[in-house]
């Protein structure tokens, strides 16, 4: 320690070295956004049946290769329809010969898909199958040409592009529209609230360039890994990074500051005060660090493909900010000297420890502990109780919160058709070879019959084969409803029990398209949700076992945390769906919460039993409790402020996700901040008195008549 920050000359010499490599890093990678993948993040496993039916598919009936973009046109009358569709039509059929991405054009009158107008002939739909990858420019840049040219033919009648190819592109502007404003509303916000906490701008600027040291640093390493293939960065988890190392950089940079001011209210030389600075923290840190990072690679044991992709890029993040916290926000400080708490002197700031309010906070825990334990608990579990309206939504489309024209033409199509044409499930049937052909017709009868079934095909499409059969079937209700998720293993039992009343006890039945492919990504989370979850409470409980070493402060620690989240979670559902009319929670967003709340909210409950495991080496433990809350409480308020604020800032994305996400982060980490951190826990400590740290014991016992009332 004493090589890096023994001088200023040293401490000079580190800042540079940090320049250079982080220049030298962005000099050969490439940019983060060329090396993007969004391919997986809506998928679910490689191995589920909606996979291995679009594999099926492709494979027995190549000519319906694509993803369909739905045309929906609704006119005054049948005539002024037809003449719209009609002028579409001619306009698509011209642009094929120079775009081969549109892979056909399926109408009505060109077709024996009566399914495709309406009786009165007021409403058609025109079917245009867009080959190539959903997430790639060229299959983005095919679905806007088609809005242009059903918009220019269609005239006075109105017309949209939905199905699966329109929502696709609508999901992919969608994310990318918001990167701009969360980075510099991010940055915006962070730097006004660090100088009301700071009162020095030279601080924020130290604060703010460590942060951008550290993201350079991921985003250059992170881009180089997901150009060799051996990680995964999708635009979700980039934004998320952002805001991520915003408020985790930060809080580093409150510890190391506060730190810093105790060390030179005693230490004349300031890289002697540094020094004892990060003698101090370094214990908290390295676990504060060692919790987000393997919390975030405990996602790596989900099967589903968005959040295996999603840790292992944020797990390099949170590594590179602690390392940037140990060196080279502590180098720059030093190298700002005298100057670093402008307009503020050294002397004043060093004065500046503690605080009337946290001596109040400590005088309450003190003086009615039962009290306190029993009020936070009332109020979290009240807040638990919103976890009555809990429910999770797979609906892509209700997630934009700005208007779409895939979202306008769903809403034409059920209007018209019926919700469950927007997205039809194909039933696949394949008989062994040898197989006399089955009757595919009576098949194609029982699945008609199944509950919630709107109508299935006038005749099943045969493979290449002859072997394979493929079934269209259409729902009564929302395609991305729980309803329809669960029919989807009705459809699969039915279509086997009728292969066996044909005679053939040995057909293979798989379930494609959007609500297999729904269903299959929520038999992956439930799983998954399960799995992380106690991986994660044991890892986090591990680290504070080693932290604290003792066996009883982990369990009662990860009970808080545990009862913290479930209130995040049932606040968050309350305001989000009972309140504000959402279909649900985001399918995905539970889980985040859970990692990202347990990870980061750990973190002040870290800060503060080190402090107080510290103190109470010296002091006996009601008085190290007090000296620990009292000399952590406004840093870590600050700091809670600020992450809370960080991610509040993803509450201005068009995503419901990371708006639900968002929301979530700012109420979990104003709770651990403000109700668990600075009450619950501190009064549950005060009640179990020198048992706090079994089987530790503390080396002065408790004398009440020497507690202080002030420090």
């Amino acid at each position: 320690m004493r090589l890096l920050f023994g001088s200023r000359r040293r401490a000079a010499v580190v800042v540079l070295l940090w320049i250079l490599l982080v220049g030298a890093l962005a000099s050969v990678a490439p940019a983060l956004e060329d090396v993007e993948n969004n391919a997986g993040a809506n998928d679910p496993p490689a191995s589920s049946e909606s996979v291995q039916a679009a594999e099926l598919a492709a494979r027995e009936f190549p000519r319906q290769e694509g993803t369909p973009a739905i045309v929906v046109v609704r006119g005054a009358d049948s005539t002024e329809t037809t003449a719209a569709v009609d002028r579409i039509v001619a306009s698509i059929d011209g642009a094929r010969a120079d775009n081969p991405s549109i892979a056909a054009v399926i109408t009505a009158g060109g077709s024996d898909r009566d399914d495709l107008r309406t009786a009165d002939g007021t409403g058609e739909m025109i079917v245009v199958p867009v080959t190539g990858d959903p997430t790639d420019t060229t299959f983005q840049d095919t679905v806007g040409t088609l809005r242009e040219l059903v918009g220019a033919a269609a005239g006075s009648v109105d017309a949209a592009v939905t199905g699966p190819a329109g929502i696709a592109t609508d999901t992919v502007k969608v994310f990318s529209s918001g990167d701009k404003i969360l980075l510099f509303g991010t940055i915006l916000l962070v730097a006004v609230i660090l100088l009301l906490i700071y009162r020095s701008p030279v601080l924020v600027v130290v604060a703010l360039a460590g942060v951008g040291v550290a993201m350079r640093l991921a985003e250059t390493v992170g881009a180089m890994t997901a150009d060799a293939g051996w990680v995964d960065v999708s635009s979700q988890t980039a934004s998320i990074m952002t805001v991520l190392l915003f408020g985790v950089g930060t809080d580093y940079a409150l510890i190391v500051t506060a730190r810093y001011r105790e060390a030179l209210a005693v230490e004349t030389d300031r890289s002697a005060a540094m020094m004892r600075a990060l003698r101090g923290i370094t214990e908290s840190i390295v676990s504060s660090v060692s919790t987000i990072v393997l919390a975030m690679l405990a996602l790596l044991v989900a099967v589903s493909p968005a959040l295996r992709g999603f840790g292992p890029y944020l797990a390099l993040g949170v590594a590179s900010m602690g390392l940037v916290a140990f060196t080279f926000t502590p180098a720059l400080m030093l190298l700002f000297g005298g100057r670093l708490f402008w307009p503020s002197s050294t002397r004043a700031a060093a004065g500046r420890v503690g605080g009337r309010i946290w001596e109040r906070v400590a005088d309450l825990v003190e003086r009615s502990p039962r009290t306190v334990v029993l009020s936070t608990l009332i109020g979290l579990l009240v807040m638990t109780a919103g976890l009555a309206g809990y429910r999770e939504s797979f609906d892509f489309i209700s997630g934009f919160r700005i208007d779409t024209q895939s979202e306008q033409g769903r809403d034409m199509i059920a209007d018209a058709f019926g919700p469950g044409e927007i997205a039809p499930s194909t039933v696949y049937v394949t008989v062994p070879d040898g197989t006399p052909t089955p009757d595919w017709t009576a098949i194609g009868s029982h699945l008609a019959d199944v509950d919630g079934v709107a109508r299935t095909g006038a005749q099943p499409a045969v493979g290449s084969n002859g072997t394979t059969a493929a079934f269209e079937v259409v729902f009564t209700d929302n395609p991305y409803g729980p309803e329809a998720l669960d029919r989807v293993d009705t459809l699969a039992a039915t279509a086997e029990s009728a292969a066996i009343a044909a005679g053939i006890d040995d057909a293979r039945v798989v379930v494609g398209g959007e609500s297999a492919h729904a269903a299959d990504i929520r038999a992956a989370l439930d799983r998954d949700n399960l799995v992380v979850a106690v991986l994660v409470l044991v890892i986090v409980a591990a680290v504070l076992a080693l932290l604290l070493r003792s066996v009883l402060a982990p369990l009662y620690l990860m009970g808080t945390l545990v009862l913290s989240f479930t209130a995040t979670l049932g606040l968050t559902t309350f305001i989000t769906v009972t309140v504000l009319g959402d279909a649900g929670i985001g399918n995905r967003v539970t889980v985040y919460i859970l990692v990202f709340l347990v990870a980061l909210g750990v973190d002040y409950t870290i800060f503060l039993m080190s402090r107080y495991r510290q103190e109470s080496t010296t002091h006996p433990p009601r008085v190290a409790l007090r000296i620990a809350l009292t000399r952590t409480g406004g840093v870590i308020s600050s700091a809670g402020l600020i992450l809370a604020a960080t991610f509040a800032v993803l509450t201005t994305q068009p995503i419901r996700e990371l708006f639900q996400f968002g929301l979530a982060m700012a109420i979990g980490i104003l709770l651990d901040t403000f109700v668990v951190r600075p009450l619950l826990v501190p009064a549950i400590m005060r009640l179990l008195g020198d048992r706090a740290l079994w089987p530790s014991v503390p080396r002065v016992a408790d004398r009440p008549e020497k507690v202080p009332a002030r420090l």
